[in-house]
């Protein structure tokens, strides 16, 4: 039978010379580029005395973000979950109650708020989605733990600190220090 491509092409079975039966030519290269990379710069970087430059798209951890007055700007719409393929975050909505206007910026907003860190691919579909800005990917990893449990991440371990309370919690949560806080 012929092939479809004719990219094929026969090989050659002669058989191996003495030189080629010792090995040594073989083993001197092998040996010539292990010195070689002795000399050369390390690649490996010495974490976390060290950190390595991101580029300016990296995703990491999910954050809430509050707005200018340290009002919740999630308004519970679900838009996020909805958009998420890897169903890695759930909300519950509720409704403010009086005297509540100082927290939340709409009647609605986000009485529990998770995202399952082990389920979330760092797509970014879940910012993109939202229509308030409440939800972004920092440029922070996500830390390391032991359980299962301790990759669920609730609201209050997402949510930004208050810019009026914690003005400096809050621009270094930001990625701002040093910076203009916009």
């Amino acid at each position: 039978m012929q092939s479809l491509t004719n990219r094929s092409k026969g090989v050659e079975r002669k058989p191996m010379t003495i030189w080629e039966k010792m090995y040594l030519p073989a083993i001197a290269k092998g040996m010539g580029i292990t010195f070689s990379h002795m000399f050369k710069k390390k690649p490996t970087i010495n974490y976390p005395e060290v950190t390595r430059p991101f580029s300016a798209v990296f995703r990491g951890v999910h954050i809430l973000n509050r707005d200018e007055e340290g009002r919740e700007r999630c308004t519970a719409c679900g838009l996020c979950a909805v958009a998420c393929p890897a169903e890695a975050i759930t909300m519950e909505a509720a409704e403010r109650q009086k005297g509540e206007e100082g927290l939340y910026r709409e009647e609605k907003y986000a009485a529990k708020y998770e995202i399952n860190m082990l389920r979330c691919i760092f797509c970014g579909l879940c910012e993109e989605a939202c229509p308030k800005d409440a939800i972004y990917l920092s440029q922070t990893f996500a830390p390391a733990n032991y359980a299962r449990k301790g990759f669920i991440y609730g609201k209050d371990d997402l949510l930004i600190p208050n810019p009026k309370t914690e003005p400096e919690a809050y621009a270094k949560a930001k990625g701002t220090i040093g910076k203009e806080i916009k």
